[in-house]
């Protein structure tokens, strides 16, 4: 009996959310024009995916620094891009945080470190994003508007730093989230630890590749840039790694370079890095 009024109330909670986040068709339409990344053949994964915009826009609370007015096409393009990666996992994997600050370019943070002596070193990162354990997520617009491919690679600051926050599910970020029940934490592993070697080594030859060679800092940034190609460019991430790329699709539950209406194009800009 519970559990069942547990379920209505559940409904009766997220009918009303959708109702006050509910997004005009035209405002969806130019957003998935924007972003083809976001488009699906299925009509269902369509809706699903605009359901779960609305929702994550109900529960996270936005917020705009530097100057920066935040419209409601600039909420709805970052709501949809963070939704994508668990259309299949739901939101619940999001419940650790609500706030979300949006800056108009990117930021420089001072940071510092100890050296293997004790001494402190401080140097200042150029961020286009960063998430943080608790939140909030911190976001450049420029950067989201830069969303798509860039200089041959994937890019998305968005679902950069979304897998950040999903990596952080299985206790900390070190570049595995917590893995659904069938996918060995070996298997993991071993698939990442073989693209993170590949991109050390395209990193020191200069050579090219979809995942961003950001990427070979360590597990945590290969997990991430990995992330935007599968959903950004996910064809040319299945021919360079498959094995990566099915691994991917084991954890998010999806299948982008077939669920796709067609090939997303790269597109060139600026490139910006964040933690």
């Amino acid at each position: 009996m519970f559990q069942r009024w547990r379920r209505q109330w559940q409904a009766r909670q997220e009918a009303a959310a959708l109702r006050r986040r509910a997004i005009a068709d035209d405002l969806w339409k130019r957003t998935r024009v924007r972003y083809p990344f976001l488009q699906r053949r299925d009509p269902a994964d369509e809706a699903e995916l605009r359901r779960l915009t609305s929702l994550f826009l109900d529960r996270k609370e936005f917020s705009a620094v530097g100057g920066l007015v935040l419209t409601d096409a600039m909420a709805v393009a970052i709501a949809a891009q963070a939704v994508l990666p668990v259309l299949r996992l739901g939101l619940a994997a999001y419940d650790g945080f609500v706030g979300i600050v949006v800056h108009p370019d990117q930021v420089v943070a001072r940071r510092e470190v100890a050296d293997e002596d004790g001494i402190v070193h401080e140097y200042d990162e150029v961020l286009a994003g960063e998430s943080m354990e608790g939140g909030p997520v911190m976001l450049s617009w420029q950067d989201v508007r830069a969303a798509g491919g860039t200089d041959g690679m994937a890019y998305n600051v968005v679902i950069h730093e979304f897998a950040h926050v999903l990596d952080g599910t299985n206790g900390e970020a070190d570049g595995m989230p917590l893995l659904p029940a069938g996918l060995p934490a070996t298997q993991w592993r071993r698939t990442l630890g073989e693209t993170l070697q590949r991109l050390r080594q395209a990193e020191a030859r200069g050579t090219r590749s979809v995942i961003d060679t950001y990427g070979a800092q360590g597990e945590e940034e290969c997990f991430a840039v990995a992330s935007e190609a599968f959903f950004v460019s996910p064809a040319a991430l299945r021919r360079e790694d498959p094995a990566l790329y099915a691994l991917l699709g084991r954890y998010y539950g999806q299948d982008p370079a077939e669920e796709m209406p067609a090939a997303t194009p790269w597109r060139s800009g600026p490139r910006r890095r964040g933690a």
